[in-house]
């Protein structure tokens, strides 16, 4: 077969597998199977570039870097809805629509009013053309290459019966489950965590890296389709065909006859809303006849033929009985509020999130107040207030600690940080333990036999206190073999777990290795810019600063965690134990030494290369890379949004400013 057929064949087959998978949950087919076929693709499309498709299946791991996203016009106008919190408003509506419709028959579609990211999306002959996300209503970002990421989003529209040209709109979301993942993430490496999902969601589609929205695993509903012309005589027969066309449209939607149904749907899902994937925070309205829409009009500023019922904030009034506070793996000191149990958003809460120090001093909290409790946006309810009134004479002022409640060691408060930490990394029992937990999770060395609970049982008896001791295990069997609920074949699986975990890749090693700020995405790139941890804990904080989206915080943590002795001893049982503290393959080959001895700063935002394009083709041509600029620098090689103040250093040391074409230029060929 030729190449050109096999990648079409292959494509089809992929976007089938893709859409039974992830719209119907039917997997057809085993995940080695379907990376198989998407590899073969990927090799296909690399070999015959000028068969790939512009939606082929393998654009759903991204790769495109944009440098800045360009602005289209939307065709018809995303308008915002009116707002209500009332019935009464509601009956209102009902009663201007009626009149509008001068008595005759109409009925509504209520739908779920997600609380994400407004997007439009553009249909060409069944292929997805254009993804825009709503800006102010008449323009907004084009972010097509990020749109295609959304693995429940079809590329390529099914059925015969597909307009030629159609506009989706929907909603972009990180499902709650997502999103509790990713701010664990960022606890564990000790950045601040993401308010909600929505602004999860807003920022993940503003990445210029369409790779890292990948990981991002949002998601998306259609609420709405447009065509030139008329194509449907109603909102609900667009819905249908939308689904039927193979778009993810929530099956949460319901046709009423009347204000009365619609009313007994809001009742119905004001509970009912907490058990979907993704928040809600309303009810969307609309008149269900297309024709009866047209004849109802528009404001300035929304139609009158939909409106938005708003339910109020999730809130509940509670007793405070205590603060108590927890201990991450970075030795953040993290206050939680212990409550008299309160029904909230379907849920029943006993605790609640009071942030940090700055908080409780704000709220003037007290032992015994009754505080208000809300969830809004939020996945972890918050104390928002205290109900002074109410509050007891007796009621004891909370005082934030000032030692580890762990370890009594005295807290410390980094300038600009908003938390208190314990310093005492080596002896603090619940950083020790969260570390070894961080070691042997799943998006580290994930070692089968050895989740949390059983590591953190190894811990408190004394068995393992760093990573490097859970390879001596198997010369403490007989300990093991001791253990209540340990039996001879979950030993087994639990050092074949170990043994195996030393094939792991790099990049996941130094991801599990804890380092403060190195997360997933910035153990990826140091392992791939460096290749050996040796070479990273040598390297100096400048240099490493000046790895692709690595920056300064995460060198200078990188760099104080590499000089530490205990670290470095860790490594070195590490890597005794066999452990892969190197990357596999061969490394990128030299090109020339045609910049050899020269010294280059990148800054700014580049036209046709991303920064680590640039940074590979330095230094496989002899040169290097640094993060300061000083008199011995050799060129600042200056983009797009460069810092005024590297460029006024440069100028003072009077070290050249080139372009990237020039910098190209000093290149044997430019590529």
């Amino acid at each position: 077969m030729n190449p050109q057929a096999r990648i079409q064949e292959l494509a089809q087959r992929l976007h089938h597998l893709n859409t039974q998978y992830y719209q119907h949950d039917v997997s057809e087919v085993p995940d080695q199977e379907f990376d198989q076929l998407l590899a073969e693709l990927n090799a296909l499309e690399k070999a015959h570039p000028e068969f790939a498709q512009p939606n082929s299946p393998t654009q759903r791991v991204g790769g495109t870097v944009t440098k800045q996203f360009a602005q289209a016009t939307h065709r018809y106008p995303m308008l915002s809805l009116g707002n209500t919190y009332s019935e009464d408003d509601l009956r209102e509506f009902d009663e201007r629509v009626q009149k509008g419709l001068e008595g005759a028959p109409y009925g509504y579609v209520c739908e779920q009013k997600f609380d994400g990211v407004a997007m439009s999306l553009a249909y060409e002959n069944g292929d997805l053309h254009q993804g825009v996300t709503r800006g102010d209503g008449t323009r907004g970002d084009v972010v097509t290459a990020n749109v295609r990421t959304i693995r429940t989003l079809p590329l390529h529209l099914h059925g015969p019966d597909a307009p030629s040209e159609v506009e989706v709109r929907g909603e972009v979301f990180m499902p709650n489950s997502v999103f509790d993942d990713l701010n664990q993430e960022r606890e564990q490496n000790g950045e601040a965590l993401l308010a909600n999902p929505r602004n999860a969601a807003s920022g993940a589609l503003k990445l210029q890296d369409s790779a890292a929205v990948a990981a991002r695993r949002l998601r998306f509903y259609a609420y709405s389709v447009l065509t030139p012309g008329r194509h449907f005589g109603s909102h609900s027969e667009s819905l249908e065909a939308a689904a039927a066309w193979g778009l993810p449209v929530s099956p949460t939607w319901r046709r009423c006859a009347n204000l009365e149904e619609v009313l007994a749907y809001i009742h119905e899902w004001e509970q009912k809303r907490f058990t979907l994937p993704v928040n809600t925070d309303g009810i969307v309205i609309k008149v269900d006849n297309l024709r009866q829409q047209d004849q109802l009009g528009l404001t300035a500023k929304s139609p009158r033929w939909a409106i938005a019922y708003k339910y109020p904030t999730a809130a509940a009034r509670t007793r405070l009985r205590e603060i108590i506070y927890n201990v991450g793996r970075t030795g953040a000191v993290t206050p939680v509020a212990l409550l008299d149990p309160v029904p909230l958003a379907g849920t029943t809460v006993k605790r609640a999130s009071v942030h940090n120090a700055n908080q409780i001093a704000m709220l003037d909290l007290r032992l015994g107040d009754m505080v208000f409790v809300e969830k809004g946006g939020e996945i972890i309810p918050k104390i928002t207030g205290v109900d002074l009134a109410e509050r007891p004479t007796e009621a004891v002022p909370v005082r934030f600690p000032t030692e580890c409640p762990a370890c009594a060691t005295p807290l410390v408060r980094p300038e600009g940080e908003a938390h208190f930490r314990c310093p005492n990394e080596r002896g603090c029992p619940p950083q020790l333990k969260a570390r070894l937990e961080h070691y042997v999770s799943r998006k580290a060395l994930n070692i089968d036999g050895l989740g949390a609970e059983t590591v953190g049982r190894f811990f408190d008896l004394g068995l393992v206190k760093t990573p490097a001791d859970l390879y001596d295990l198997a010369q403490r069997r007989p300990d093991l073999e001791g253990l209540e609920r340990l039996g001879t074949k979950s030993i087994d699986n639990l050092l074949a777990g170990i043994e195996k975990s030393k094939t792991v890749a790099f990049e996941r090693v130094l991801f599990g290795l804890g380092i403060r700020y190195v997360g997933e995405g910035g153990a990826q790139r140091l392992a791939q810019h460096y290749r050996t941890l040796a070479v990273i804990m040598a390297a100096p904080t400048a240099e490493l600063a000046a790895v692709p989206d690595v920056g300064g915080i995460t060198a200078d943590s990188v760099a104080l965690w590499s000089q530490q002795p205990e670290n470095q001893e860790e490594v070195r049982r590490l890597a005794e134990a066999g452990v892969a503290l190197e990357a596999s393959g061969e490394p990128p080959l030299a090109v020339s030494d045609r910049l050899a001895g020269l010294t280059f700063v990148l800054s700014g935002v580049f036209e046709n290369y991303s920064r680590e394009q640039l940074q590979t083709l330095i230094t496989s041509n002899g040169g290097k890379i640094t993060g300061s600029i000083s008199k011995k620098l050799s060129y600042l090689v200056a983009g797009d949004n460069m810092g005024p103040a590297k460029r006024e250093k440069a100028v003072g040391f009077k070290v050249p400013i080139i372009s990237e074409n020039e910098l190209l230029a000093l290149l044997p060929v430019a590529e």
